[in-house]
């Protein structure tokens, strides 16, 4: 039963990927995260999150600039 509750404990959640990902993206972070991430995370996460949200960030900037160019 601790094994569980340990288990459960050193895995980094989904919301903690996305704050860690986001926080990367501004040059921030607190050095308990990092540490964290560092031991608890898996790189995988890090990395398919970042795609993400690179793909949007991009996605985002092609829309305003398309909407933008389009009331000229």
């Amino acid at each position: 039963m601790d094994n569980d509750n340990n288990k459960s404990e050193s895995k980094v959640s989904f919301f903690q990927v996305f704050g860690s990902v986001l926080m990367a993206m501004f040059g921030v972070q607190s050095e308990k995260n990092r540490q964290r991430d560092f031991n608890k995370g898996k790189l995988w996460h890090y990395i398919l999150g970042g795609l993400i949200f690179a793909a949007a960030f991009i996605g985002i900037l092609i829309v305003i600039v398309q909407t933008a160019l389009s009331d000229i």
